[in-house]
């Protein structure tokens, strides 16, 4: 028997990305989530304060999975294999899928989920907000100089972090390196000399091993490793495209600005480097 939802908005919404759950929850509107991803839980913890059907994210989707959850509407969104796309369609179920690569790309997908859930305007309440904040930090790194940083989502291969940490970056007060979400060998790093090391490694929480990524890329001659600034910052709070990106923000101040802004929680750094070899 197919489910038919009580009203022109979606009922019960299967989420398979993290970031779609966090604008769910930011809108007031995570009851509608019937079925999510066990990474929900990371971002949302809530999410598991009731019983809901888990399921395989954007990347391994599976349609008789989302047939047996009876959603009324699917959000995923990059990255994801061609036959997860097949297999959410093979569902015959409303599918939003999102792409975000951008600030202005996650306030347009704030704006869609709200949308299409019927509460506009509380969509546009956590735009404001996010908005807002990055301006208020923005404000005070005026007139301070720009330390070159360099921030990664993935080690092997190394990939730069995406376009919106490039735009956070820039409003905490820091110079992007490399090309965001784009492939860099080590020895290109290397040349760029940062003055500041960031990894938030997608799936890794907090658990990027920096000591041994220095040392095992050679940066250990970096003015970065030097000093020593290199931080690991919650994969969470970087790498969903939504209001989670906020603690990102902070920490990224942090890091960047320590004399300007306050520690905050979600990132660590490593007290010392060892020496190159001769």
């Amino acid at each position: 028997m197919n489910f038919i939802p009580s009203s022109h908005t979606p009922r019960r919404i299967a989420s398979l990305q993290p970031s779609a759950t966090v604008i769910l929850a930011a809108i007031g509107e995570l009851d509608r989530v019937i079925a999510c991803t066990k990474y929900c839980a990371d971002v949302v913890p809530e999410v598991m304060s009731q019983p809901r059907t888990i399921l395989a994210d954007s990347w391994t989707a599976n349609a008789e999975q989302i047939i047996a959850a009876r959603s009324d509407l699917v959000i995923a969104a990059v990255p994801y294999q061609e036959k997860a796309v097949v297999e959410i369609l093979k569902a015959g179920v409303r599918f939003l899928g999102l792409a975000p690569k951008t600030l202005a790309d996650i306030y347009t997908d704030i704006a869609t989920i709200a949308g299409v859930v019927g509460v506009s305007s509380r969509g546009e309440e956590i735009i404001s907000i996010m908005q807002q904040r990055i301006e208020q930090v923005r404000a005070r790194i005026v007139g301070l100089p720009r330390p070159r940083v360099f921030c990664e989502e993935w080690g092997k291969p190394l990939i730069a972090s995406q376009a919106w940490v490039a735009e956070l970056v820039e409003a905490a007060g820091g110079e992007f390196l490399g090309a965001p979400g784009r492939q860099i060998s080590a020895e290109e790093v290397e040349r760029f000399d940062p003055d500041i090391l960031i990894a938030a490694w997608c799936g890794a929480g907090d658990r990027v091993p920096l000591e041994k990524i220095v040392v095992d890329r050679g940066w250990q001659g970096t003015r970065a490793a030097r000093r020593p600034r290199v931080y690991c910052i919650r994969d969470e709070y970087l790498n969903t495209p939504a209001s989670t990106l906020l603690r990102g923000l902070d920490a990224l101040a942090f890091a960047i600005h320590p004399e300007r802004f306050a520690v905050t929680d979600g990132i660590r750094q490593i007290t010392s480097i060892p020496l190159p070899q001769p």
